[in-house]
């Protein structure tokens, strides 16, 4: 097949475990209260949502995003405790992640820290999105000495009830130096069009790790090729997704910032009792 680079071998997932969504940032929630409204809606097999106000957490408390944080957890809370089958995914994940712009290595230290203590302190996020992240060798020391003042903000115990308790992702967007899979919980490895994801090649140091370890975000994708990019998707060893018909022409700058026309259709797809 066109996506793989390691040949004679088997789906690299083994049926059991699940797809769930990433979503990497949809619009203000005072832009997009529908797209927020879905993400808290039971069924929903989120694995996290991405909040992202001005490129960061804002200068302020935003009361629309106090609001939108507020009810994708309180939604996590209701699944972790009313044990719905619909919500097992959102039970094991259902985080909020605040965004930080790594800027491909150039945002200094201090500002990305003061970032991420204002995500916690005024929206109790669970973890971090690291957009833009470097990808090369040279950049991993920095990341990983991020990455590990970020997890110990996360794990400080005089934090309040509902503190952050990760997952912290990785979006370089495209497949890193291998070290980068041993400086996060999560790495984005493919994020862009249909065009380029159906053929698509995946590294083969990715076979060391399961899929949670990896997430593809795809845009363009038409409703006809959803069944063929879940399948690249299970070749490719990826647990979370989000594809999208949305594009970037006519306008368009982030196809990610709104949810697909075909939204009801894929979370049918992967919800509650399908496993790809």
């Amino acid at each position: 097949m066109p996506y793989l680079t390691i040949t004679d071998t088997v789906p690299r997932t083994s049926g059991a475990e699940r797809f769930g969504f990433g979503v990497p940032g949809c619009a203000h929630p005072l832009l997009a209260p529908a797209e927020w409204a879905e993400l808290a809606r039971p069924g929903t097999p989120l694995h996290w949502a991405v909040l992202n106000i001005d490129n960061g957490p804002g200068s302020r408390p935003d009361p629309h995003c106090l609001e939108a944080a507020g009810r994708l957890r309180n939604a996590r809370e209701r699944a972790v405790h009313d044990e719905d089958p619909r919500d097992a995914v959102r039970a094991a994940g259902g985080r909020l992640l605040g965004h930080l712009d790594l800027a491909l290595g150039d945002r200094p230290f201090a500002e990305l820290i003061a970032d991420a203590r204002s995500f916690l302190d005024w929206y109790r996020v669970d973890g971090f999105y690291l957009d833009r992240c470097p990808a090369e060798r040279a950049g991993l020391p920095a990341v990983r000495r991020l990455t590990g003042t970020l997890a110990a903000l996360l794990d400080d115990g005089e934090r309040p009830a509902g503190r952050g308790s990760g997952p912290l992702v990785l979006a370089p967007g495209t497949h890193p130096y291998p070290g980068y899979a041993e400086a996060a919980d999560q790495l984005v490895t493919f994020r862009g069009p249909w065009t380029d994801y159906r053929w698509s090649q995946v590294a083969e140091w990715t076979a060391a790790y399961p899929p949670e370890k990896f997430a593809h975000f795809v845009h363009g994708v038409p409703c006809t090729h959803l069944e063929e990019a879940m399948r690249i998707a299970r070749w490719q060893g990826a647990g979370t997704i989000f594809f999208t018909d949305r594009d970037d022409r006519q306008g368009q700058t982030d196809p990610f910032v709104t949810l697909p026309r075909y939204w009801d259709e894929i979370v049918s797809r992967i919800g509650p009792g399908i496993s790809e």
